[in-house]
């Protein structure tokens, strides 16, 4: 009995500090957006870098509301978010990288799809029970 408490209340503190860093990414993702809204509305135009960088703090957003609408995240938020911000990698030094540089990244971008493509087709081909 005594052990079920103790786990129940360790449950429970895991959660609270679950819930407040998952509400402190969501503060520090929109007011990092808010910031480069900020900057592209001075500037006057919005980049391609720009855009990819908007992407990167949206795919962090449906992250969290995912997490909050199932209680579930998907392996693959992060590694799409990891596509993203080497793809904007690429595009923001493309000048100052060499060949090898490049075709690492262009390389990592591969991988990172080839994971997405893996994980989707185990979810596909060996569902999950409901229970698990």
């Amino acid at each position: 009995m005594k052990q079920n408490r103790v786990s129940e209340f360790a449950l429970s503190i895991l959660s609270v500090v679950e819930h407040v860093g998952l509400a402190v990414v969501t503060l520090a993702t929109i007011s990092a957006m808010t910031g480069e809204v900020g900057i592209m509305l001075t500037a006057g135009q919005a980049t391609l870098a720009d855009l990819l960088l908007m992407f990167l703090y949206l795919e962090i957003l449906a992250m969290v509301g995912l997490y909050y609408k199932s209680g579930k995240l998907p392996v693959r938020f992060p590694i799409y978010i990891a596509i993203v911000a080497l793809a904007r990698f690429l595009v923001l030094d493309l000048k100052n990288l060499d060949f090898w540089q490049i075709l690492g990244v262009a390389g990592g971008v591969l991988l990172l799809t080839l994971a997405v493509l893996v994980i989707r087709y185990g979810h596909v081909k060996y569902r999950y029970g409901d229970d698990e």
